[in-house]
């Protein structure tokens, strides 16, 4: 799937998943703000990344016996499994 209809896609499933979210430009990068601050952004370099900022909701992951916080994701497909994750994704981190 060609990355500008990915681009397309994702930005559906965000304002599907987080309509509180507005969209902007952010480092020249389509991204998404709720209250003047960026919860997440998406962009391509050989990959589609998908990834949220400080000011998401960050979770840890539950039982984890490590600190790291996830806050980037890359792509190259956008099947029914990884929408569904990323829904996910879009809804913890904009709570």
């Amino acid at each position: 799937m060609p990355y500008s209809e990915m681009g397309r896609r994702i930005h559906a499933l965000i304002l599907r998943n987080a309509p509180e979210l507005r969209p902007t430009l952010w480092y020249g990068m389509p991204a998404y703000r709720r209250d003047g601050k960026v919860i997440c952004f998406f962009r391509v370099d050989r990959y589609m990344t998908f990834g949220h900022t400080e000011d998401a909701n960050l979770v840890r992951e539950e039982g984890a016996r490590h600190n790291l916080v996830p806050t980037s994701w890359s792509l190259t497909e956008l099947d029914e499994a990884t929408e569904a994750e990323l829904s996910a994704i879009v809804r913890n981190a904009a709570t």
